[in-house]
């Protein structure tokens, strides 16, 4: 079989390299984040270097155009908005190079990665959808109050981005005063943000729809349902249950078929507890966290798009198994405190996915090194931040004694 070359080993990349690996496509991961930790999979043939996609775009291509060199042929899939968006915009070249590109065209890329232009093209196609306001000013900001009122959701135009400054992808806020405070530190740390409508409910009415488009028309798709975030108000899922949710199934259909979109997506909706709609959230133009759970489900996207793109098989719809739950350890333990506090959660309720025989995001006995390299990770991170907290402790004692000082004298 021909290599695929995997951009980026965090959960997204881990699940297709275990896909691919697990039906001998030899693998090669490229690394370009130091927090990755798939490239320890046992199938990481071969292990790469390369520069940052966004930070260094023509040194990231370049390493690209080498292995196209050595791997004619070779699968590119990139399994992260940061490496998507560069991906799709010059895939022109790197399939000019001989490679065959896993990415969706890029005029849809764009719009699935621009919050304010994913709204706008939802509602053009008949696709339920939250009240949403670009915020070039203040000004925009207390119109969309006067309309829309509080609570509100701020979000940037680019989340990947955002996440990595403010270590979350949206930000609620109550009022007005806490709105213009987080949009003016959003705007100095350089995001261009949006408003939107706050849907009330809690995660389980989150659902996504994962589907594999070719000719307008979903080849093989299915449905899961949130079960559980991290952080629990402002995180992603932690904790994902494979369902089948006819509604969300249409409306993602909808959307991938306006975009007239090519490849994989995850498409991310929440049920309006007003009217009872399930109103989109955001188009994921690449693999998803949970992306083990469709493989455990019998719905091996990875797999499939690698037959469909390399060896022609068109694949058929396969019967999802339902109610599988799909856990990511590390983050659903790190939110546990925020759900054990609520007053109609359980010890019983908190552990019940576990007893389902779940399917893991990293944890795996016939792969493990990965996740001990992520425990590496998280332990190291927690010292850090320990560390910061300590030090943070000591400026204060020492400036509060400093004032002791210049006031007593």
């Amino acid at each position: 079989m021909q290599p695929a070359i995997v951009i980026g080993s965090r959960m997204q990349g881990l699940a297709v390299i275990r896909s691919l690996g697990r039906m001998g496509v030899p693998v090669v991961v490229l690394r370009y984040h130091a927090d990755d930790f798939g490239h320890g999979s046992r199938w990481a043939g071969e292990r790469v270097e390369c520069p940052h996609p966004e930070r260094d775009t023509a040194g990231f291509l370049a390493v690209l155009h080498r292995l196209a060199e050595r791997h004619p042929g070779a699968l590119l899939v990139p399994p992260s908005d940061i490496v998507v968006a560069v991906v799709a915009e010059h895939a022109d070249a790197l399939r000019a190079r001989g490679l065959v590109v896993a990415a969706p065209p890029a005029g849809a890329v764009r719009i699935c990665l621009d919050k304010s232009a994913t709204h706008e093209f939802a509602l053009a196609h008949g696709v339920a959808a939250p009240a949403t306001s670009v915020l070039r000013d203040a000004a925009a900001l207390r119109r969309f109050a006067v309309d829309h009122g509080f609570p509100a959701v701020l979000k940037p135009l680019v989340s990947h981005r955002y996440k990595a400054v403010f270590h979350r992808k949206w930000t609620r806020v109550d009022n007005l005063d806490q709105a213009l405070d987080h949009h003016a530190a959003a705007a100095a740390a350089g995001f261009a943000m949006v408003a939107q409508e706050l849907i009330g409910g809690d995660e389980l009415c989150g659902a996504n729809y994962n589907a594999y488009f070719a000719d307008g028309e979903p080849l093989v798709e299915m449905t899961a349902a949130k079960i559980r975030n991290s952080p629990a108000e402002t995180g992603s899922p932690c904790v994902v249950v494979s369902r089948d949710l006819p509604e969300v199934a249409e409306a993602g259909r909808r959307m991938l078929a306006a975009l007239d979109y090519r490849g994989f997506a995850n498409v991310e909706f929440k049920r309006d507890p007003k009217d009872g709609r399930y109103k989109l959230i955001e188009v994921n133009a690449r693999h998803n966290l949970s992306s083990m759970l469709a493989i455990r489900c019998g719905v091996d996207f990875p797999a499939l798009e690698y037959r469909h793109r390399m060896l022609g098989e068109r694949p058929e719809q396969p019967a999802p198994a339902q109610g599988v739950h799909w856990i990511d350890l590390t983050r659903d333990l790190q939110a546990a405190g925020d759900y054990l506090r609520r007053p109609d959660y359980s010890v019983a309720r908190f552990v019940r996915p576990y007893l389902s025989r779940p399917v893991f995001a990293v944890a795996a006995l016939d792969d493990p090194v990965p996740a001990v390299i992520r425990g590496r990770h998280t332990v190291a991170g927690l010292v850090r931040k320990l560390a910061r907290r300590v030090s943070g402790r000591a400026r204060a004692r020492t400036r509060r004694r400093a004032g002791a000082t210049v006031a007593g004298s």
